[in-house]
């Protein structure tokens, strides 16, 4: 089997261990949304970003992308797309805005397209509406492109200009800095310190995983064959039925009684 070097591998582990397995299942209380992702669906949407992000907006290794999107199935994504493309992350997930000097492009929730849109200047601009079956932008009228729109028209095989490198640039959060091949080796040294084992299913908590980064909530789960469940806007009561329902076998920013949460003794 071939050894992850960057995070464009462990998606494509995934895949080929068993394509049609849930890898990702989004919860949104405040909406009452359920969205599911096999492996095969999630690579589907990566390839598909990827190339919109290779053949529209040049991204490639000496790029920097900027993602000010939530914890949300599509940001796991983008996120992966742009690994594949061998570019870098600039995760905003728990940063303001601010400082987005040398960004080549900014992906962005709808909701924050506006306060985006006279500090970015002339970098390339996509918003995307979260919508859970990923619908485009209803009532907006500015000058950021619409990420729904322009993905359907993509091609479904990706295939980098150049094949990414592990010793570039990977994410750049706050004061961290990690290179593609040290994000796979945050990723599993992650996941064996937290206990994650091959084929749990893995119960985050959005605010805690939006904290954690998405070596914590993305990349560690790929990395040990585990799958993930995304729950946003959580309401406590429906955790237990919930962790029942979807069969979760450990949980991380939240208990749920009988459940092991990760990082935490036996």
């Amino acid at each position: 089997m071939a050894i992850a070097t960057t995070p464009a591998d462990l998606l494509a582990s995934v895949v080929r261990r068993d394509a049609a397995v849930p890898l990702i299942t989004s919860y949104d209380d405040a909406t009452g949304e359920r969205v599911e992702l096999s492996g095969a669906t999630l690579a589907n949407w990566v390839a598909k970003t990827a190339n919109l992000l290779q053949d529209e907006f040049d991204v490639g290794p000496s790029s920097t992308v900027a993602v000010v999107l939530p914890v949300h199935w599509q940001t796991a994504a983008v996120l992966l797309a742009t690994w594949s493309c061998g570019a870098a992350v600039r995760d905003t997930a728990t940063e303001d805005e601010g400082g987005l000097s040398g960004i080549d492009l900014v992906l962005a929730a709808q909701d924050r397209l506006a306060a985006l849109e006279e500090e970015i200047g002339d970098t390339d601009l996509l918003g995307l509406s979260l919508h859970p079956l990923g619908g485009g932008m209803a009532g907006y009228t500015g000058p950021a492109r619409d990420f729904a729109i322009e993905v359907r028209a993509a091609g479904d095989r990706f295939v980098p200009y150049s094949p990414p490198d592990p010793a570039t640039p990977g994410l750049v959060t706050g004061a961290l800095e990690l290179t593609l091949g040290g994000l796979v080796e945050a990723a599993g040294e992650l996941a064996a310190r937290l206990g994650i084992v091959p084929g749990d299913r893995i119960l985050l908590d959005e605010a805690t995983a939006a904290e954690a980064g998405p070596v914590a909530w993305l990349l560690a789960p790929l990395s040990a064959g585990a799958s993930i469940l995304l729950s946003r806007n959580t309401s406590p009561e429906r955790l237990v039925a919930r962790a029942a329902e979807e069969r979760v076998t450990a949980t991380l920013g939240c208990r749920v009684p009988g459940v092991r949460e990760l990082g935490r003794p036996a």
